[in-house]
């Protein structure tokens, strides 16, 4: 059995139509929606895969995120690189533990926090972002997904043309608007048999 609910955590309520909810745990408030209210003291304490009922009759079912379920439901600054593209990058990208990793730009997060867990413990990642504002939104995503900026993970404002040389990466993952003007650089500074990806989303950027 699972640890059960604390003060401060993440949940994730689904409703019998499989609505999702993220809601952070406290004491002293409650989660409201269109069938009811749920006092956060009802779940604070509860074990993780229980059915707790709101003011109106409607049952929820209480979970602890996944970190797609977090991406999806996560608040919104610069554009989220969704699930279903993390997952191709980290693979054609060649992710695993124990890489160290450059990343630009930092965005939302979503892509640093699946980038930190795949590299684990003994892996790096630097991530840099153009913008202080879209910085800050990350460092604040990052904190509440992983309870504190984790020690693997390194974050900072500037243009990753800059940390290339310094960092020395072994992989470089790039959702830049220009990811073009890294090459030269990216050619220089990896380490050998280093592999550069660039999320492209849009046709211009192709």
């Amino acid at each position: 059995m699972g640890e059960p609910f604390r003060e401060g955590e993440q949940v994730l309520l689904i409703d019998g139509k499989g609505r999702r909810y993220l809601v952070t745990l406290r004491s002293d408030r409650s989660f409201q929606y269109h069938r009811g209210v749920l006092a956060h003291a009802d779940l604070i304490g509860a074990e993780e895969g229980v059915t707790v009922t709101a003011s109106g009759g409607s049952e929820l079912i209480a979970l602890r995120p996944r970190l797609p379920d977090y991406i999806l439901k996560m608040r919104r600054g610069a554009q989220v690189v969704y699930p279903k593209d993390i997952g191709p990058i980290l693979l054609y990208g060649d992710i695993a533990p124990g890489a160290s990793v450059l990343e630009a730009g930092t965005g939302s997060g979503a892509l640093t926090a699946a980038l930190v867990r795949a590299v684990g413990r003994e892996g790096r990642v630097v991530s840099v972002e153009r913008r202080s504002d879209h910085a800050d939104h990350a460092r604040r995503t990052l904190e509440r997904w992983c309870g504190g900026i984790p020690a693997n993970l390194d974050l900072r404002v500037g243009e990753v043309e800059e940390m290339v040389d310094e960092v020395e990466p072994d992989r470089i993952v790039l959702d830049v608007p220009e990811p073009w003007h890294t090459v030269t650089r990216a050619v220089s500074g990896l380490q050998g048999g280093g592999v550069l990806t660039a999320y492209v989303p849009t046709i211009p950027q192709v």
